[in-house]
């Protein structure tokens, strides 16, 4: 998750938006933002793609991301 994270935060800067800024895009409060990227708060399936939709980047990326930092086998269902 911390990948993921920091990815987010460092396309968000490269994209030279201020936290207020993408909130905005999302119709979100900028704590929203704040709290994603500090890692108080995880993004389900669908916040995920609407940030990066909001950010102008492809949510794959971010999901490659994952399956590189994966340290652990995924849990049992």
């Amino acid at each position: 998750m911390i990948a993921l994270q920091l990815w987010l935060k460092s396309q968000r800067q490269a994209k030279k938006l201020t936290m207020r800024s993408l909130a905005e895009r999302m119709a979100r409060p900028h704590s929203f933002i704040q709290r994603v990227e500090q890692g108080e708060r995880r993004l389900d399936a669908v916040e995920y793609v609407w940030y990066c939709t909001a950010l102008g980047i492809s949510p794959h990326v971010g999901i490659d991301i994952i399956m590189q930092n994966m340290s652990s086998p995924s849990p049992k269902m």
